[in-house]
């Protein structure tokens, strides 16, 4: 019996390949930079979603170890049996005055905020949690692990969305979107959203993940850029972005974060963030308070890159994000790009479906506030030659 299902997983994972759909991991042996050592050679990265270059900062890695030095290196509980400490604490004040909310909850990434958040607001078969149709997979796997219906509306369809509002009634209704979806770095119409929101007695969920650090004069993401404090109810936002490390947190009002600790199933049941992780995110949003320019600096590079891009034919927006996608269609075009782009010494991973919709392959690139303009400029003759070889 056993033999017979490893038979089947393994031919199961032949059809993957036959699909051009099997994944491998590549290994990345140098800090996460501009440039990056692959295979043993240097290699221009342009698919991390090191948004402002902090992944490696000097002062963060400085105050990393300055905390493991007094703390250890971890904390092995869960923060409401003795994984708790004062830096966690003072984390979430820090983000909570960032974001300008009353408090933030700290989780240990982003697919765990919104799995366990979706579901323990939605609880019963009478809720309703209505969701963008591109959102991100772990948004999508809430819905699936709440016992709640669950509607999807057509992407930043405003009428769709109102018209499932109309439709369908609900003990409770939860509206989720990216802030910026991470696959086509387009931004949610949130003002529109948040009015149908009031309107209709829901409330909204904003997955900032891609938001935060990148949009909004001061990096402050959805909520600054479309000027809506105290207009969303639920922030989430990534440690592993723009911040440069790893977890995630929940911008609440005090009653939403009082309920998540002794509701979210994943909260309570998963491993504090470690010391120094805690510690060095800390030192990155200090960095992102005290500079500014690192998001004027990612702006004038995607600025740059896209412009370049569209002089070579390429059909590309500047959405206003750091993410800017090159669809290629099917999956075998996909890989062939990404082959010749990393032989010409440029980083850029195929995407393919489940990840997006079929007949949408793409290469995802992701600019950083650490590019120079050298940088984009090998870029774009990296590119020159892919698209005339293709």
């Amino acid at each position: 019996m056993k033999k017979r299902i490893i038979e089947e997983l393994a031919r199961e994972l032949l059809e993957l390949e036959e699909k051009k759909l099997y994944r491998k991991m590549v290994t990345i042996e140098s800090p996460q930079d501009r440039w990056v050592k692959i295979e043993g050679r240097w290699v221009l990265l342009l698919c991390s979603n090191n948004y402002l270059g902090l992944a490696s900062h000097p002062r963060v890695i400085e105050k990393a170890i300055e905390a493991m030095k007094i703390y250890g290196f971890g904390n092995p509980a869960s923060r409401l049996v003795s994984g708790n400490t004062k830096l966690h604490e003072e984390l979430e004040e820090k983000l909570a005055r960032f974001k300008e909310t009353e408090s933030v909850l700290l989780f240990s990434t982003g697919y765990m905020a919104n799995i366990g958040i979706i579901s323990a607001i939605c609880n019963s078969p009478e809720d309703l949690v209505i969701s963008d149709k591109l959102n991100h997979a772990s948004i999508i796997d809430g819905l699936m692990l709440s016992k709640a219906q669950f509607a999807t509306f057509r992407h930043n369809d405003l009428e769709h969305l109102e018209k499932i509002l109309k439709g369908k009634k609900g003990r409770r209704k939860l509206i989720v979107v990216d802030g910026v979806f991470s696959m086509d770095g387009d931004i949610a119409p949130l003002r529109d959203i948040a009015n149908l929101a009031e309107e209709y007695e829901a409330l909204l969920m904003v997955d900032d993940a891609h938001a935060t650090g990148v949009i909004g004069e001061r990096g402050r993401g959805s909520v600054e850029y479309w000027n809506l404090y105290g207009k969303i109810d639920i922030q989430m936002g990534t440690l592993g972005k723009a911040l440069g490390g790893f977890g995630a947190f929940a911008a609440v009002d005090r009653t939403l974060k009082e309920y998540f600790i002794n509701k979210v199933r994943p909260f309570i049941f998963t491993t504090s963030l470690p010391i120094p992780v805690v510690a060095g995110v800390m030192e990155a949003l200090n960095i992102l308070e005290g500079n500014p320019e690192l998001i004027k600096k990612l702006r004038r590079n995607v600025e740059n890159f896209v412009k370049g891009l569209k002089k070579l034919g390429f059909d590309v927006k500047d959405q206003g994000t750091a993410i800017v996608p090159i669809i290629a269609g099917e999956e075998e075009r996909a890989l062939k790009m990404s082959k010749l782009l990393f032989e010409e010494g440029v980083f850029i991973t195929a995407i393919r479906p489940p990840t997006v919709p079929k007949g949408t392959s793409r290469l995802r690139v992701t600019l950083t506030a650490s590019h120079t303009d050298e940088d984009i400029e090998f870029a774009l003759r990296a590119f020159e030659k892919v698209a005339r070889a293709i």
